[in-house]
């Protein structure tokens, strides 16, 4: 689904956000994802980029805006426009700048193969890597205190 960039600032149910920064929706349940999101903290060390979980207010509107199933990918929301999968991680590496962008390369590899492989991880990363009782358990509270 194609919409037109920052559509979400015209629609009642998302919620009033500072959008001048890309912001990394994610299953704040889910060992890898919240893991992952730990990571992507440490190395934003110019805090460029916002964070929030999926099931809060803010990350479930903005899934329900783009139409996309959380449960099966975590959402980058970058220049009004949605990104999900590898797509959206090649946008966090540019967002972080720098040698992240050294990543880029993997776009070679063709977008159905690469897509494949980030479903099939996502469909079984409950089974593989786990569920946390507590939301957001793998982060420190410094980092929690980066959720919108």
């Amino acid at each position: 689904m194609s919409l037109v960039p920052y559509s979400y600032r015209e629609n009642p149910a998302v919620p009033d956000f500072d959008d001048t920064r890309p912001v990394f929706i994610f299953d704040h349940v889910c060992v890898l994802c919240s893991g992952g999101v730990s990571f992507i903290m440490k190395h934003d060390r110019r805090g460029t980029i916002a964070f929030t979980p999926a099931q809060g207010p803010l990350g479930s509107a903005l899934a329900e805006h783009f139409g996309i199933d959380w449960n099966g990918t975590y959402i980058f929301v970058r220049d009004g426009q949605a990104f999900t999968k590898c797509d959206g991680y090649f946008e966090v590496a540019c967002a972080l700048g720098g040698w992240w962008r050294l990543g880029l390369v993997f776009q070679i590899i063709p977008r159905p193969l690469r897509d494949w492989a980030y479903d099939m991880i996502a469909r079984n990363r409950y089974r593989w890597f786990g569920k946390t009782a507590e939301a957001c358990a793998l982060l420190t509270p410094e980092q929690r205190a980066r959720l919108i």
